[in-house]
């Protein structure tokens, strides 16, 4: 028997609820890899699963949970063996397939990375998709030419998960980080992870019909979409890059037009960790352990067990979710 989170679903009044369970392992899905999970996160992509399943969960009962780290414990797949630490993100683990929200997970071997060297499986997990997406998103900006001393780098949803990270990694890495937040209350944090400078959300959430404005962004990390990506798309300075990582804020680019693009050449940037190939991921992981500061990273965490995934989960959707929950499924 093991320990899961398992959603259930009333068919007759389609509501569903979560609770902590014990089931027997054979209900786990057969797959290649059986991984004894050490450690799960919280992502918004969960809270819909937990809740709702906003349309990404297919079957009922489920077992949400899209990142987990832990330790294999058979395969028959010979790239891992008993013993091996591996992560998971993405590869809709934990919306169409059972995810890391167990004390045991069953997964295809494509879908693991091992462990890099350098990060614990907790550190791993404080991580989690919304870390990876976040050295993805500096990955492709210093692809496209972003480096130290360009001028300021903007965070946008700068106290989320991928934000937080966003910060630490940019400011270790020497840039000078603009923190984009609605949570005044925040600010110290933002400080504390390396942001040289806090921009309030009103700033940039109003709609102008202005071609373009002044240049004030070497490149910028976008969580939030919406009215905001359309002004800050505006203040980019010439050349420069916008790596879009979610929608927050709506999925339109409200206020939006084409003149950054072909006055500025400024380049919008898609970044997608969900179908990620492999080689870029052990890329990404390699540099999240060189590149983000692990004391950063540890002031982030939010401990927690299965038992309080149901009220993160609400709390998540609702944006009241603060850095990285770290998820101890065996406590």
């Amino acid at each position: 028997m093991i320990n899961a989170l398992v959603v259930t679903k009333d068919e007759e009044s389609g509501k569903t609820s979560a609770s902590v369970q014990a089931i027997e392992e054979s209900r786990l899905p057969e797959s290649e890899v059986l991984v004894a999970v050490e450690y799960s996160t919280v992502n918004y992509k969960d809270g819909l699963c937990i809740g709702p399943g906003g349309g990404l969960v297919r079957n009922y009962p489920h077992v949400p949970g899209i990142d987990f780290a832990g330790t294999v414990e058979k395969s028959s797949d010979p790239r891992y063996k008993a013993g091996d630490k591996v992560v998971l993100t993405g590869w809709r683990v934990g919306e169409a397939h059972w995810g890391g929200y167990a004390q045991k997970a069953s997964v295809r071997a494509d879908w693991l990375v091992p462990l890099p060297a350098g990060l614990s499986t907790r550190q791993a997990m404080a991580v989690g998709t919304a870390g990876l997406t976040s050295m993805l998103s500096v990955m492709a900006l210093e692809d496209h030419g972003l480096q130290p001393g360009h001028g300021p780098v903007l965070v946008t949803g700068a106290a989320g998960g991928v934000g937080s990270v966003a910060v630490a990694i940019l400011a270790k890495l020497g840039h000078e980080v603009a923190a984009v937040t609605g949570r005044p209350e925040t600010a110290d944090y933002l400080k504390s992870l390396g942001a040289s400078q806090i921009v309030a959300r009103e700033d940039l959430t109003e709609v102008t019909k202005k071609p373009l404005e002044g240049e004030q962004w070497a490149g910028c990390i976008d969580a939030v979409a919406g009215a905001m990506l359309g002004r800050v798309l505006k203040q980019m300075k010439y050349g420069t890059s916008v790596a879009a990582v979610g929608l927050a804020g709506g999925a339109a680019i409200e206020g939006a037009l084409i003149t950054p693009f072909i006055l500025r050449g400024v380049n919008l940037l898609g970044i997608d960790s969900v179908m990620q190939p492999y080689a870029n991921r052990v890329r990404a992981w390699e540099r999240i352990a060189q590149d983000l500061p692990m004391d950063k990273l540890d002031a982030m965490i939010r401990p927690a067990t299965l038992s309080d995934l149901p009220g993160l989960g609400r709390d998540i959707l609702k944006g009241q979710v603060k850095g990285r929950v770290v998820v101890d499924v065996n406590a």
